[in-house]
């Protein structure tokens, strides 16, 4: 309410009485209703500030008060939109299909069942790893987690199991976008040799023939051992495994006279343990074709340059276009000194490796259909030449500097350097790049 009084004007506000001038009268008319015509965006104006808000410094006893955070909040950075700044991960690929660049690590049943797993799941993230070979069956013949294949069942290959929660772990890897490969060994295997003799080698002076070690074999030509070896891979690829990879392929590796006592009840009549080898990782192949996982196979070392089956049935041009991946074992300390023409092949591990796989990569450029080459490179030491990160990382610079994109570490203790490693798990070529001008490989 407003009232004149003798050059005056009572003004009544909220209940206060209060006395305004009339020259003071005369400019309130001029004020605007509004300051703007739009309320103002205070938050996109903040926005678009290009330094730092300079704040008021905080009350000398801020950091005494104890319901209080120790320092001011950042309003500012609340406001603004938020940037990732990390690197993206990309999803896993898809079931059934490896990284376009494969860099893996070598886990036994022990390493995959201890702590050392969540170790190495800590090395994944924050390198260039991103693949674990973990074993399914080992060369003792028993199983890391439960079987109901017939065969394990019944011999007992489940007595000593070491993971209870291998789906659960094998999730870890899944949500992390770790290739999990299930590793198989196939005729070395002691624990069917005792249960079914009729699998394994004989001795010509009765009993189960036995290695320098002790160890029974189980007999290469008997198809069953590796259908038994292909039920388990089966079972492995519905548990979670994404590739299904055998090992042991081959008959023992034996001073001749030892071998002069082995008897074979499962050898057909002209047949070689080079027919044989082929012939039964041919039988694995065609009763796992239709997992749609990749078939891969590990092979001696020396199989990239021997002409023979080096005594033990095994050649690379007879499995390498049976596989979607090959695994030549070429470590160092595997080659006697002198090869290649190096003094001390396992002191000289860029040479040697580098040797090797040039070797490899001539016959597959002569078969039809070659396989991709993913090496196994030595991650240990032995023979007292002890390997260092450096001596790990010139393995890996001999395979790459080949186009080779692939490689394997292996240590069967799990202890792998990262300092041998390059970070992340960036770098790696696109989908499809190939290994090498006509040396590409097949993929599955």
């Amino acid at each position: 309410m407003m009232r004149l009084v003798s050059g005056s004007v009572w003004v009544l506000l909220a209940g206060v009485t209060a006395i305004v001038p009339l020259e003071a009268q005369e400019r309130l008319r001029d004020y605007p209703r509004y300051q703007t015509p739009e309320r103002p965006d205070y938050a996109a104006e903040i926005a678009a500030l290009r330094g730092p808000i300079q704040l008021p410094p905080p009350p000398v006893d801020w950091a005494t008060l104890g319901h209080h955070r120790s320092s001011p909040p950042d309003y500012l950075g609340e406001l603004m939109p938020r940037v990732q700044t990390s690197p993206l991960d990309l999803p896993p690929p898809p079931v059934g299909h490896p990284p376009a660049v494969v860099r893996g690590l070598y886990l036994n049943a022990w390493v995959f069942s201890s702590s050392r797993f969540s170790d190495l799941l800590r090395l994944a993230d924050s390198t260039e790893i991103n693949t674990f070979v973990i074993d399914v069956k080992d060369d003792t013949g028993y199983l890391t987690y439960r079987s109901s294949v017939p065969v394990a069942v019944g011999i007992g290959a489940n007595d000593r199991l070491r993971v209870s929660d291998t789906r659960q772990r094998l999730a870890q890897l899944q949500a992390r976008g770790i290739h999990p490969v299930a590793r198989i060994v196939v005729a070395k295997d002691p624990l069917l040799a005792r249960r079914k003799p009729e699998w394994a080698i004989h001795d010509t002076q009765g009993g189960l023939w036995r290695d320098q070690l002790g160890a029974a074999w189980v007999d290469a030509y008997q198809d069953s051992v590796w259908i038994y070896a292909a039920d388990l891979a089966r079972e492995a690829v519905v548990l979670g495994f994404a590739e299904i990879q055998f090992d042991y392929l081959r008959f023992p590796d034996e001073p001749r006279w030892r071998l002069e006592r082995a008897v074979f009840p499962g050898k057909r009549a002209g047949e070689s343990q080079r027919a044989a080898v082929r012939r039964n990782v041919a039988l694995m192949r065609e009763r796992t074709a239709d997992l749609g996982v990749p078939f891969t196979l590990d092979l001696f070392g020396l199989t990239t340059s021997a002409d023979g089956d080096l005594g033990i049935g095994q050649t690379w041009e007879d499995l390498a276009p049976l596989a979607d991946v090959v695994l030549p074992m070429v470590y160092p300390s595997h080659y006697r000194r002198g090869a290649y023409g190096i003094e001390h092949p396992n002191a000289s591990p860029y040479a040697t490796v580098r040797r090797a796989l040039e070797d490899g990569l001539k016959k597959n450029a002569r078969l039809a259909g070659a396989p991709k080459i993913r090496p196994y490179l030595q991650a240990f030491s032995i023979f007292r030449v002890r390997y260092t990160p450096e001596e790990i990382r010139a393995q890996i610079r001999a395979t790459e500097e080949l186009g080779l994109t692939d490689w394997v570490l292996w240590n069967a203790r799990g202890v792998y350097p990262a300092a041998a490693l390059r970070p992340g798990r960036s770098g790696a070529p696109t989908v499809g790049s190939p290994q090498a001008a006509g040396l590409s490989g097949r993929m599955p």
